[in-house]
């Protein structure tokens, strides 16, 4: 068991990251089955958690971070969401006119 400490370790981190994803899955979950915030307080709350929860996610569970090793991997995530956004506004963009032109 050469590897004990290195096991350690990760087994550790993804915990943390069990962890931390829950709280922030269940924090916004209970803000709107209670209503304790507006609702447009209650959108921003879970619009920030879930921007935490992407790093949280990034950081624990598919190891991206801002090493010199991970960044080509940060790299290509990155274009991947750069491109997913270029394809999503055309898409809106295009159905917005074509709506506009029917009515």
């Amino acid at each position: 068991m050469k590897d004990e400490p290195n096991y350690r370790q990760e087994l550790r981190s993804y915990l943390i990251g069990f962890v931390l994803a829950l709280v922030l899955t269940a924090v916004p979950f209970g803000l709107v089955a209670t209503g304790a915030l507006a609702p447009l307080q209650t959108l921003g709350v879970i619009t920030v958690f879930a921007l935490i929860q992407v790093v949280v996610h990034f950081r624990f569970f598919l190891h991206i971070d801002l090493s010199q090793q991970k960044r080509e991997d940060l790299h290509l995530i990155l274009f991947t969401v750069l491109l997913l956004l270029i394809m999503c506004t055309g898409m809106i963009w295009i159905m917005a006119s074509l709506s506009e032109r029917m009515h």
